[in-house]
């Protein structure tokens, strides 16, 4: 249950600094919405790499390289899913606020986000650590 918790902690951080800084991005450049989510989805994702290594999850016993690496390839294929959820609604539903597409999307992608990290990066739950 502890690492539930943490792990929707980072989350809620990791969102929050996906939806704020998409939101500066938004007010205070010329990117639209589409490239202001690259830069803000790429900054949340290594706030929650931080995050669920020193809270959630622990160290993986891998190598630090070893480790960044299957979590940038489980953040990537989350990241992707994130996108192209975000990419439909707004396409599909133009009048949908970018921060109400960033929620919804990135509710569907936490799932697969718990999924991969505490299997395929840091062991099963079961694992000890």
């Amino acid at each position: 249950m502890r690492r539930i918790v943490w792990f929707a902690v980072a989350g809620g951080t990791g969102f929050l600094v996906d939806a704020g800084l998409l939101a500066l991005l938004l007010a205070a450049t010329p990117l639209g919405p589409l490239t202001a989510r690259v830069v803000s989805i790429v900054t949340a994702m290594a706030a929650t790499w931080v995050l669920n290594r020193q809270l959630t999850f622990g160290r993986s016993g891998r190598s630090l390289v070893s480790e960044g690496a299957r979590y940038g390839g489980v953040g990537l294929t989350s990241a992707a899913l994130n996108y192209l959820l975000y990419t439909g609604t707004l396409l599909a539903v133009p009048s949908t606020p970018p921060v109400l597409a960033v929620a919804a999307a990135s509710a569907i992608a936490m799932l697969w986000s718990w999924f991969g990290y505490s299997r395929i990066v840091f062991g099963s739950p079961a694992s000890p650590k």
